[in-house]
């Protein structure tokens, strides 16, 4: 499978497409001044306890404060505790953790009132970002994820990651891993550690042992609330969970991005640091790559799939819902029953794609078309899993009811991806009239002669509406020969899809804009 990221970079927000065989699959996006990031720590001050709820409210500094769960304090709170204390009093033994001495673990089925009291401060660590009219959702049980290795404080234990199946390679990285590790730090080694040599794990564990003294040095200085460690932005997260062997590009459109970008491949796996490339051209990166269609036509609340099937998606607080519906399905098979079966199957795939790029997370609720025969809903359950698997949000699927209904659980830790692909018109503005496009070559036609004649421009490019852009070149003796023959300046006409009817714009040699 070959995989493509494509970047673009604005000044409010970097939007992110991770593209398998030239189909998008996921899709985020991350505001430039955003506040709580998953993995950021927090020193925070507990607010409020609620015995009912088992769980304490917490200021974070953000607008609506933080939700956390007397089972997110994690086994070790009483360490957490300790080693904030002696950090914040600049204990130098804290940065490393030599000498510490691990508190006992507190009881599972424990009360939070009799750990927890309002306005004390306390260590913790964003694990779901607000969503809707909720908070942040917060853990005491610190960790730092790398490309190869997560690294658990106040532990010693090493485990594997259960997709590496060779006995030989999972006793290989424990070997290493036991060799690297410093006291008190417990490591959990990544999927992508597989086959890594003991230098590249070992580099991955230094830098997340200099975000635990980055983390430990902003303690002693620390006023509440105050972000201690952040974690990295959307795109080197990305990055660092998915790159692997089969991507063949990650293309950015911003120089500062692009350095930014190919410094941190560089870092996790030099011997790809080749496919990031920087994007130059004048067309926006997404219209280039097919990424803006592809998002006006998988977004909304009906998706319609090519074989004529289409699905109808509702959002709401509590689940989502998915409904297959069979369309102008052509019906090759031998009855109803193989129909449903050929639909359900088709749609299956387009559902595990849609989940991914919308990050729905939650409950959902998909409506298949009825089958009676328990081999064709077996086979569409294996289907689904199949499709799933290359998810990597944690999710359950359960075989289908005997209403032909399929529930799924996905992790839920971002809100969903909704992007609203019906626009009020901004010709008519609702109207539904709007000025004659007989007009629309006239205005072309009299800028045109002023930047031409008047202001002597060289090199004019005129962006407009594919329709109008066939209008001016097409034919033998088309508008644009015309312009030519007038006057004996070629002016280049390109089509843009995202434009309305009516937009257009003339671009200098330079490719910049130019104001009339």
């Amino acid at each position: 499978m070959n995989k493509d990221l494509i970047i673009s970079s604005s000044e409010q927000e970097v939007e992110i497409a991770l593209v398998e065989d030239k189909q998008l699959v996921e899709l985020h996006k991350e505001k430039k001044n955003h506040q709580h990031v998953v993995g950021d720590v927090y020193l925070g001050k507990v607010k409020k306890i609620m015995p009912g709820l088992n769980a304490a409210f917490v200021d974070v500094a953000n607008e609506k404060d933080a939700f956390l769960h007397y089972l997110d304090l994690g086994q070790n709170y009483l360490s957490v505790t300790k080693y904030m204390k002696q950090a914040m009093n600049g204990d130098p033994n804290a940065r490393t953790l030599q000498n510490f001495k691990v508190e006992p673990t507190i009881d599972k089925t424990g009360k939070i009132s009799n750990v927890l009291k309002g306005g004390q401060y306390i260590l913790v660590q964003i694990v779901k970002e607000p969503i809707s009219t909720k908070g942040p959702k917060l853990s005491s049980d610190i960790s730092f994820a790398g490309h190869y290795l997560v690294l658990v404080p106040f532990s010693n234990r090493i485990s594997i990651s259960q997709k590496i199946k060779g006995v030989e390679e999972r006793n290989r990285l424990r070997r290493l891993i036991q060799s690297i590790r410093p006291q008190n730090f417990g490591i959990i080694v990544r999927t992508n550690a597989e086959g890594r040599s003991v230098v590249e794990l070992d580099s991955d564990l230094r830098s997340l042992i200099e975000s635990w003294k980055t983390m430990t040095d902003n303690l002693k200085k620390a006023t509440f609330p105050q972000k201690l460690v952040s974690e990295l932005n959307k795109t080197s997260v990305l990055l660092r969970d998915v790159l692997t062997d089969d991507f063949n590009n990650i293309y950015v459109d911003n120089v500062d991005m692009y350095n930014e970008v190919k410094g941190y491949v560089k870092t996790i796996a030099p011997e790809k640091a080749d496919i990031v490339k920087h994007y130059k051209m004048n067309t926006p990166i997404f219209e280039q790559f097919g990424i803006q269609k592809q998002i006006r036509s998988s977004f909304g609340r009906i998706v319609s799939i090519r074989s004529g099937v289409y699905l109808i998606i509702e959002h709401t607080e509590a689940l989502h819902v998915i409904d297959v519906n069979s369309g102008n399905h052509v019906k090759a098979g031998e009855g109803q029953e193989d129909t449903a079966l050929q639909v359900n199957l088709e749609s299956a795939v387009e559902i595990a794609r849609q989940l991914r790029l919308r990050d729905m997370g939650g409950i959902i609720i998909v409506d298949f078309i009825d089958m009676t025969q328990p081999a064709h809903r077996k086979q569409l359950y294996d289907k689904m899993v199949e499709e799933m698997a290359k998810d990597k949000a944690r999710h359950t699927i359960l075989p289908p009811s005997k209403f032909g209904l399929i529930q799924i659980t996905r992790q839920r830790v971002r809100p969903v991806v909704a992007i609203d692909v019906q626009e009020k018109c901004p010709l008519c503005d609702g109207t539904g009239t709007i000025k004659s496009s007989l007009t629309i070559v006239d205005d072309i036609e009299a800028n045109l002669k002023y930047l031409l004649t008047v202001q002597n421009e060289q090199k004019l490019t005129l962006v407009t509406h594919p329709y109008i852009y066939a209008y001016l070149t097409k034919g033998i003796y088309s508008k644009r020969l015309k312009w030519f023959l007038t006057y004996k300046k070629w002016v280049k006409v390109k089509p843009m899809e995202s434009y309305n009817l009516l937009e257009y714009k003339f671009l200098n040699k330079e490719g910049e804009e130019i104001e009339m």
